[in-house]
């Protein structure tokens, strides 16, 4: 499973980046207004930092609107992935675009038949929002289980399942049990998934057993 990091902030895709373990980023309208910065100059300097996938969404609502803004923006870096809502007018601009080369991210997905028609357009990654459908009485993780089995009758769909609107680390866990190919982390989550109190508790342990030793292990 790979690791994206949701957010648009560059320092703290600085600092998760450093681990080794993120894979990606996503960023989105919300994400971009919040830090007050130049949209480009922001997804310009992602993708200095993270060399995988890197998602600028268009704000455009219409099919030739969002292809000038796609086109604009994939000029950033050759990582840049093009974010189009599942709409019509979305579905169009990324068959095209998919036809172009570009990568393309179809975002705001909340049903299988939405999905199929993300992979027919040649979506490189559809995002089901998995906390918004939860948010709404339904088990979002169920929607990622119909994707992922439909998505594998068909070998010729190459679109892969982003699961986005992730809240808590066993959203992480189940998306992994379930086979999805993403998953989309604020940086608070995926921090979270380090958190264990008995790791906590053990490594207390070992040091204070060493320390009674008196020894030390040399440095290079």
């Amino acid at each position: 499973m790979k690791f994206f990091v949701d957010t648009a902030d560059v320092a703290e895709i600085q600092d998760l980046a450093a681990t080794g373990l993120v894979d990606g980023v996503t960023t989105n309208p919300s994400l971009a207004a919040k830090t007050g910065r130049d949209f480009i100059e922001i997804v310009k300097e992602i993708c200095e930092i993270v060399p995988g996938p890197v998602s600028a969404e268009v704000v455009a609502t219409e099919t030739d609107g969002m292809l000038r803004q796609g086109r604009a923006l994939r000029k950033i870096a050759p990582n840049v992935t093009i974010k189009l809502p599942l709409t019509p007018d979305g579905l169009r601009a990324c068959k095209t675009l998919s036809d172009e080369g570009t990568m393309v991210n179809v975002t705001l997905c909340f049903s299988a038949a939405q999905a199929i028609l993300a992979a027919k357009a040649g979506a490189a990654f559809v995002s089901p929002f998995v906390g918004r459908l939860d948010d709404i009485g339904h088990e979002g993780m169920d929607l990622i289980s119909d994707i992922v089995a439909i998505y594998s009758n068909y070998p010729a769909f190459k679109t892969e399942v982003l699961v986005a609107s992730v809240r808590h680390p066993m959203h992480v866990v189940e998306a992994g049990r379930l086979g999805a190919d993403v998953v989309t982390l604020p940086p608070k989550v995926l921090r979270q998934l380090y958190a264990h109190p008995l790791t906590d508790k053990g490594l207390a342990a070992f040091l204070s057993d060493w320390e009674k030793t008196g020894q030390t292990i040399p440095e290079e």
